[in-house]
């Protein structure tokens, strides 16, 4: 059986028009009542990366929010905002990101996703022990909601990737060193972490997007008017990776869910309802460098192309105010500060998390020389 994924339009961000235009999508996939049940705990994901104000599109827009908290209740179940943010707490982001003014106007709790349990995954493909948060496994479900932007590691962030936000914010840190370098291997740990906790539904917010030097502050707001819906993020991330003028495949966990056949990635296999692909198809969105060569190397020959061959994050001196915040963070503890901002680039893991929680978008994408010279040539 096709899994549905549903486009629907819609331009600005007035709650009236984002119920409706939700509420549409939701409808479309058989009613909130296929998703929830009256008297549950559900669970709301959405993305709260950093202490942004909405116009920023870092975060999920509150308006989104707002109208899934009232479909949720119209239900009759118990909605909550939970999230494990990179730097600071879920209330405090929730708070600048106007989350926060939406779930005290509907008396609903925002909770930090804070409290890491180990668990087995026999059904993971790759992975058989996940970190997960505890408050998001005793939900009776989860309804996803990510943030439309670009990831300098993955390509994009999307409905998969958003659930890695259920790992507690001090674990993540040790998945991106257990994967290293290999961006294959990260992406199968989100995918497995995805289809462990299954979200019953996603809905993606791309009204505003990101393009660019994403998923932190070193993006740019892309008005692109779309919502996106699916209780299957693998066919949905799919889906949206189309509508931006990529191939899915380009979509790293799509790319490995292919591959390891742990979801239907085939546009043509896939039933997309209400808009069609070709009508809203974005033809100059910004997409971020790709980060690494796609292709094998000898082993005598690694040590000495992989940095020509690879993208790095790179420190803008001149925007960088020195806060240490990707110091905190960097998974393998290689970013030290003197006068600036130094990378040790032998050791670094290409990870971008220092690009993620950077509060100036100090930090981008650079690519190695030799991949440089052939982007030109190809």
């Amino acid at each position: 059986m096709k899994p549905d994924v549903v486009i629907t339009k819609c331009n600005y961000y007035v709650n009236e028009e984002v119920y409706k235009a939700v509420k549409e999508s939701v409808d479309l996939l058989g009613g909130i009542g296929a998703f929830v049940k009256k008297g549950e705990r559900i669970l709301l994901k959405p993305n709260l990366l950093s202490a942004k104000h909405p116009e920023a599109a870092v975060t999920t827009h509150p308006a989104v929010v707002r109208a899934v908290i009232q479909l949720v209740q119209e239900a009759g179940a118990t909605p909550v905002v939970g999230d494990s943010p990179g730097i600071g707490s879920a209330a405090s982001v929730a708070q600048k990101c106007g989350i926060a003014a939406v779930a005290k106007e509907f008396d609903v709790d925002v909770i930090g996703l804070a409290t890491s349990i180990s668990v087995e995954n026999p059904a993971g493909k790759t992975f058989k022990r996940l970190e997960i948060a505890k408050e998001a496994i005793e939900a009776d479900g989860i309804i996803n909601l990510p943030k439309l932007k670009t990831h300098a590691q993955m390509f994009l962030t999307l409905g998969v990737k958003n659930m890695f936000g259920c790992v507690v914010g001090a674990r993540k840190p040790q998945w991106h060193m257990a994967a290293g370098v290999d961006t294959n291997a990260f992406a199968r740990m989100l995918v497995d972490t995805y289809l462990f906790l299954k979200p019953r539904l996603t809905i993606v917010d791309g009204i505003v997007g990101m393009e660019g030097n994403g998923p932190g502050s070193g993006g740019e707001p892309r008005r692109l008017g779309l919502l996106f819906a699916s209780p299957d993020c693998i066919a949905l991330d799919s889906v949206i990776t189309e509508v931006l003028g990529a191939k899915a495949n380009d979509l790293f966990t799509t790319k490995v869910a292919k591959e390891d056949e742990t979801g239907i990635t085939d546009i043509d296999e896939i039933n997309v309802i209400g808009e069609k692909i070709k009508d809203v198809r974005i033809s100059d969105f910004k997409f971020p460098p790709m980060i690494g060569a796609e292709f094998k190397l000898p082993f005598s020959l690694h040590s000495y192309l992989r940095k020509p061959l690879t993208a790095r994050p790179e420190v803008n001196n001149k925007d960088c105010t020195l806060c240490l915040m990707c110091v905190d963070i960097c998974p393998p503890g290689i970013m030290t500060k003197t006068d600036r901002i130094n990378i040790d680039y032998d050791k670094c893991i290409r990870c971008f998390c220092c690009l993620e929680i950077c509060p100036e978008g100090a930090i981008s994408v650079k690519n190695g020389w030799l991949k440089r010279l052939l982007a030109v040539t190809h």
